[in-house]
């Protein structure tokens, strides 16, 4: 593949396979609705955007050497989109120094290279809020950790246990299952014999449906809350009403938010892809945010020099589904909001207070 000057190509990384793959499609849709606003009003550095499909569920090596190949080659200008953090770290360091990389997914924490830049949520704003408030008003006092065994689950455990101990409560137990996992049963018998009343789930994708339709066949749904800060709508909809019971997630983004950014942004999905379209969802919606800020900071820059989008990051803000936004440490800075499952939908309950 080989450049086009008149076009600003960017490559879109989000899961076609594994079990992110099932919130790949509405990925995909949203990162084409905020390139097709962009152009609209006139695109980056006066070419038109374009988005390359770049398939992030593969392993994390494979991802960045296609990256890196079509950056080598003068194909694409820059790079954003929703995988998992090994991704991320595969390919951050081949790609971050020579084109900007807006990585749309929530994750672990502590990023700090140059030329990264990040739209989602970390556990200090989004999963150490939702502890407290539910050790507050749920008394959960015994949690359990079941997340997949890579580095966002692990690291996101790791603060878990401060934020546990800083509310009188603490982790009984830890489990860390391969991507892809579909037994559960040893791992509900341990979470059963720790006494636990809360969980919390690390898992991606279709391992948190699975997880979720056995820990309510098991009747651990009766007894013991879960939180979950990878969860949305498809993933609902994908475990069934009946395994969604006590259920609770934390996000800077949620369907059924009524606020004028979401409404706007609901109802341009809607007329774009129609109504039968996958949810937008949190992880979904990410993309369009992904988007939007890389044509922010190139507007801002002016160019597509790393050095100089750096040096400009700080004054860069844009207006989106969110709210209004503004860049802080090259994270955005959001509001984040605790809901719990209604079925096959999220009642969001409250925003958390930092």
């Amino acid at each position: 593949m080989f450049a086009d000057p008149s076009a600003f190509t960017v490559a879109l990384v989000f899961p076609q396979q594994g079990p992110a793959g099932i919130f790949g499609p509405a990925c995909e849709l949203c990162a084409r609705l905020a390139a097709e606003e962009v152009n609209r009003d006139g695109g980056v550095l006066g070419r038109e955007l374009r988005l390359i499909p770049v398939d992030g569920g593969a392993a994390p090596r494979e991802v960045a050497d296609r990256v890196e190949a079509l950056v080598d080659a003068g194909a694409v200008q820059g790079v954003t989109g929703w995988h998992i953090s090994s991704v991320r770290q595969a390919l951050a360091p081949r790609i971050a120094h020579r084109v900007p990389y807006v990585y749309t997914a929530l994750y672990e924490g502590g990023e700090d290279r140059a030329g990264v830049f990040l739209t989602s949520e970390t556990p200090h704003d989004q999963l150490r809020p939702a502890m407290a408030l539910l050790g507050l008003e749920r008394r959960v006092r015994r949690w359990f950790v079941v997340g997949n065994d890579y580095v966002w689950p692990r690291r996101t455990a790791r603060a878990a246990h401060a934020y546990a101990r800083a509310t009188g409560a603490r982790i009984t137990g830890e489990a860390y299952l391969p991507l892809g996992t579909h037994d559960f049963t040893p791992v509900l018998r341990r979470v059963e014999r720790s006494d636990a009343d809360g969980v919390l789930m690390l898992l991606v994708g279709n391992d948190a449906v699975r997880f979720n339709r056995a820990f309510a066949a098991y009747g651990l749904d009766a007894r013991c809350l879960r939180l979950s800060t990878l969860m949305d709508e498809n993933m609902l909809l994908a475990s069934g009403a009946r395994a969604t019971a006590d259920l609770y997630s934390t996000a800077g983004f949620f369907t059924s938010l009524a606020t004028a950014g979401t409404l706007d942004f609901h109802g341009l999905y809607a007329r774009r892809f129609g109504l039968d379209a996958p949810s937008p969802g949190s992880l979904g919606e990410s993309c369009y945010e992904g988007v939007l800020l890389l044509a922010a900071l190139l507007h801002r820059a002016g160019t597509p020099d790393i050095t100089r989008i750096d040096a400009t990051a700080p004054t860069v803000s844009y207006e989106g589904p969110r709210g209004h936004l503004h860049l802080h440490n090259n994270h955005v800075r959001q509001r984040i909001y605790l809901a719990r499952a209604d079925g096959l939908d999220f009642d969001v309950l409250t925003e958390l207070r930092p």
